[in-house]
């Protein structure tokens, strides 16, 4: 079969870009232009002959537009195989003449609902319902018809055109169909999600659950060199959510896969302290590996890097304040991969960028708190809820003889923001609002918290007078021994063990101040 020509085109466009030059391009092709509402007054506005589509159904729109184009003679015209003598007998005995081109694009839903004053009925007033029925029925049809949802593909269309006296090639067809499905698929996904949110369900896992992953940046490699990877952004239905959408590279290389998950790890915990003193965060390879506050930057550096003198170089560096040129100057002594802040003081810049391996970016707004969580295995797909919930100090149970001071109350909160996002077992002592010794990712709590203990002597920080936070229970005192040991005042951890009364006990022996959270942080 060869291409068809195209003699007739269907336009209706909510995103008007482009339009009436293309259109104008496929009248002086000889294309007949039939068109709807706003797009067609902007095409005779312009000049250019276009009819509405009512001369092809022989009915007007009615409802508001809400019915124009769901009519047998605009989908007959675009469904019917033009090689089939039975179709061509059907349209022939019911007045249905072929559409050769659809150039739609969707009333903007994702728009309408992201902006805060949104109604329901707004809402529902922006689902499409037309629109993405004549692009399936077109990009069904691919074998004759050409459908355009994108206003950037109009001048490669108009250029095969001209180039194929009129006809599109059967590769374009169907690469825009493909384009097509792609897009409805991700519409029906935005919907599908507001309605659920409309009926209070969203914090239900679905049974079936739509993600659409678009590749936004090329990786060199993976975890390791011999792995292919790539950085995609993702719409589940909750939101479009992209790394530009969030962060700007100002210097430095492409960011590599660990990179990306450094990057979430450090802006992660930085999150947690938005708005507060001024906070900073070191991380390495996803585990927090300083972390202090105080009533300036750079001092808050200084402890950060104290916790641990040796992780930070290659690490990743995050701020809660614009970064000032003091600061810059105490953390361009060391190699670090990345740094990300909310902004850079005048000159910062250009005294960080001297260093051109290393990668700097602004975060430009806060991370979502709320939505789904992925995790892949080889034999399938985990779903959960961000771990996203807040203890405050009013969620405190105090389990001890002793009450906690203040001051320990105001560790022991800065602890467990913390101790949430380090990898599981965690053991991590604070005092003064900085980390002293941080201990992650082992088989047994005591194992961590050993370490962690150790880590704190290798840079002569003494634990007397720490607070010290525990991601999950401790299911025997031994753990809450070896903190006490070290000098520990004051303890949170989740509680729920069956061995709590024996870990109260412990405390109380050793006048420790505990307190239970009631909730869990175990991170994998």
């Amino acid at each position: 079969m060869s291409d068809p020509v195209i003699k007739r085109a269907l336009v209706s466009v909510s995103d008007k870009t482009g339009i009436v030059d293309f259109c104008r391009e496929l009248a002086s092709m000889g294309v007949q232009v039939f068109s709807t509402g706003g797009t067609l007054k902007s095409l005779m506005d312009a000049g250019i002959n276009a009819a509405s589509i009512s001369t092809i159904t022989g009915f007007p729109e009615i409802m508001d537009g809400r019915v124009k184009t769901l009519h047998p003679k605009i989908h007959g015209g675009l469904l019917a195989v033009r090689e089939n003598p039975e179709h061509q007998k059907a349209a022939r005995d019911n007045g249905i003449e072929f559409i050769d081109l659809v150039a739609v694009n969707l009333y903007p839903f994702e728009a309408t609902v992201a902006r805060p004053d949104v109604t329901f009925e707004d809402a529902i007033e922006n689902i499409d319902i037309g629109g993405p029925s004549m692009l399936r029925s077109a990009a069904k049809n691919n074998e004759s018809v050409t459908v355009i949802t994108d206003a950037a593909d109009y001048a490669n269309v108009l250029a095969e055109m001209k180039a194929n006296a009129g006809a599109t090639t059967r590769a374009t067809r169907l690469n825009l169909a493909a384009k097509v499905f792609a897009l409805t698929s991700k519409y029906d996904t935005a919907i599908a999600a507001y309605m659920a949110n409309a009926a209070g369900t969203a914090r239900d896992a679905a049974a079936t659950m739509t993600v659409r992953l678009n590749r936004e940046l090329d990786m060199r490699y993976g975890e390791n060199p011999h792995q292919n990877a790539g950085f995609y952004t993702m719409n589940d239905g909750t939101g479009a959510r992209s790394f530009g959408d969030f962060f700007e590279k100002l210097h430095g290389k492409e960011l590599s896969y660990n990179n990306m998950l450094d990057t979430a790890a450090a802006t992660s915990i930085i999150e947690e302290f938005r708005g507060e003193d001024p906070s900073v965060v070191i991380v390495k390879h996803t585990n927090p590996c300083g972390v202090a506050q105080a009533s300036s930057l750079v001092e808050a550096w200084h402890s950060a890097f104290a916790t641990d003198t040796q992780a930070p170089f290659g690490g990743i560096i995050a701020f809660n304040r614009p970064l000032d040129m003091e600061t810059a100057v105490a953390v361009n002594g060391i190699f670090t991969e990345i740094i990300i802040a909310p902004a850079y003081e005048e000159g910062v810049l250009d005294l960080l960028m001297k260093k051109k391996d290393r990668r700097l970016l602004i975060q430009k707004q806060a991370l979502p708190k709320g939505g789904w969580e992925y995790k892949s295995t080889p034999f399938g797909m985990l779903v959960q809820e961000r771990d996203s919930k807040i203890v405050s100090r009013e969620d405190l149970k105090t389990v001890t003889k002793r009450q906690p001071t203040e001051k320990e109350l105001d560790d022991l909160m800065f602890a467990w923001k913390i101790a949430k996002h380090i990898k599981s077992n965690t053991i991590l002592y604070v005092k003064d609002r900085r980390t002293y010794g941080v201990g992650a990712g082992q088989m047994s709590r005591v194992d961590s918290s050993k370490i962690a203990r150790w880590k704190a002597s290798e840079v002569g920080l003494d634990l007397k007078g720490s607070v010290v936070a525990s991601d999950a229970f401790f299911p025997f005192a031994d753990g809450l021994l070896a903190a006490a040991e070290a000098g520990v005042t004051a303890v949170i951890q989740p509680g729920g063990s069956i061995r709590d009364n024996e870990v109260i006990e412990a405390a109380d022996a050793n006048n420790l101040a505990m307190v239970f959270t009631g909730m869990r942080h175990f991170k994998h």
